[in-house]
């Protein structure tokens, strides 16, 4: 019984989502347009930083990593590609995510005026977020593949399953929004939590390096990490050019989904409450 009413509750999540797109997509396109060129409003160069930006920064990357370090990796069956295309695979997911995350837990503080009325659908906040967010991943995955194309002469056949990346990832990516915005509301300090864990987060990811380079008795903090099995996902996909890690699928998939539910529920029971405390 319990079961059964579990189910249709985490089904009504994605019913009632779903509506929110179908009947607020004007508003989203709009609030999401708005999040990406805004931020460069009255700029010489504005309508070009949204693609300069991530340019420079995987400029930045390949030179420090491909030319000043040198790591020797890659050339081999099981590492195909060089270095920097291993640390751009599992670093570009991390900055869209670091993004998401450091905007979650003060997006509805920071909106409040429009939180406080009545007909705004408050829910369309997180989700334009993310939404912004993608048009970032989208530039440095086309950035990638161009370097990809320069450096190896052609790209894995693992690159169609990139939608399927990017579907668990925007689902992991709203359901944070939902839950830290929620959470950021009656608790303020929460950003600063997140600063301190996304400051130290990058170095237990598997980006910079390879896992079995660190001494097994650390290794499990790779693990407990959640975020690192959506960095293996997107370096299978990305340099390995096979399912290398399939225990992170499963594990990244189903927490993806769990995520979303989890995280769009709490920010239900509590979006009534906002505005006495706004």
């Amino acid at each position: 019984m319990y079961s059964a009413f579990s189910f249709l509750a985490n089904f009504q999540a994605f019913i009632e989502l779903s509506n929110v797109f179908r009947t607020r997509g004007r508003l989203i396109y709009e609030l999401t347009r708005r999040e990406v060129f805004d931020r460069y409003a009255g700029q010489v160069f504005g309508a070009f930083w949204p693609l300069v930006h991530p340019l420079m920064i995987t400029l930045i990357y390949v030179f420090i990593f491909g030319f000043v370090f040198k790591a020797r990796v890659g050339g081999t069956l099981d590492m195909p590609l060089n270095y920097t295309s291993y640390m751009l695979a599992g670093i570009i997911p991390w900055l869209v995510f670091q993004e998401v995350l450091s905007k979650s837990s003060t997006v509805i503080i920071s909106n409040a005026n429009v939180v406080k009325q009545v007909i705004f659908p408050i829910e369309v906040l997180p989700i334009k977020n993310v939404l912004a967010s993608l048009v970032t991943e989208f530039v440095f995955l086309c950035l990638l593949t161009v370097y990809t194309l320069s450096t190896s002469h052609g790209l894995l056949w693992t690159y169609f399953l990139i939608p399927v990346l990017i579907l668990f990832q925007s689902l992991t990516m709203v359901g944070v929004s939902f839950l830290f915005s929620a959470i950021g509301v009656f608790f303020r300090d929460l950003k600063e939590f997140v600063q301190v864990f996304l400051s130290v987060a990058f170095f237990i990811l598997p980006i910079l390096y390879l896992p079995e380079s660190i001494p097994s008795a650390i290794r499990p903090m790779l693990y407990l990490n959640p975020i690192s099995y959506m960095i293996w996902c997107y370096q299978d996909v990305l340099y390995f050019g096979a399912i290398a890690h399939p225990w992170a699928w499963v594990v990244f998939s189903l927490g993806s989904l769990l995520l979303f539910i989890f995280g769009y529920r709490i920010f239900r029971k509590l979006k009534g409450m906002f505005g006495n405390v706004l």
